[in-house]
């Protein structure tokens, strides 16, 4: 959520407004509430803007030499930021999931054991 924008309204009276004015007069007051997590996206992404619209204004290519060392360093620092945004299940939920493998696993075993059988089973039928 970035930011959220909340426009209250008001009515005033008519006489504390203007005492000549037959209507009531209608304010607007907006408050921005603001988000500290996306604040600090949005600051992030500027640095980043800035660093890139740097690079892009100097026009300077890396020697093609060091093309494969720029390529690897920015893909390590890509795949840092990534795993940076993923979030890690607690143990009790690394253990469900670890159980519900195991589960699946044994079941899948089960029905290729089956699936096996009955096929040797016809095979030895129609050719014995």
């Amino acid at each position: 959520m970035a930011k959220a924008k909340i426009t209250r309204i008001k009515a005033n009276d008519s006489k504390k407004a203007d005492t000549n004015a037959a209507e009531p007069v209608i304010t607007r007051k907006k408050v921005v509430l603001k988000d500290k997590k996306a604040e600090q996206k949005d600051k992030k992404a500027k640095k980043q803007a800035e660093k890139k619209a740097v690079k892009e204004k100097s026009g300077k290519k890396p020697f093609i030499l060091i093309r494969p060392f720029c390529f690897i360093g920015r893909y390590f620092r890509d795949s840092w930021r990534e795993i940076r945004q993923v979030r890690w299940p607690n143990r009790k939920a690394t253990w469900k999931m670890v159980f519900a493998v195991l589960v699946y696993t044994a079941i899948f075993v089960v029905l290729l054991v089956l699936l096996d059988m009955l096929f040797k089973f016809i095979f030895n039928q129609i050719l014995g």
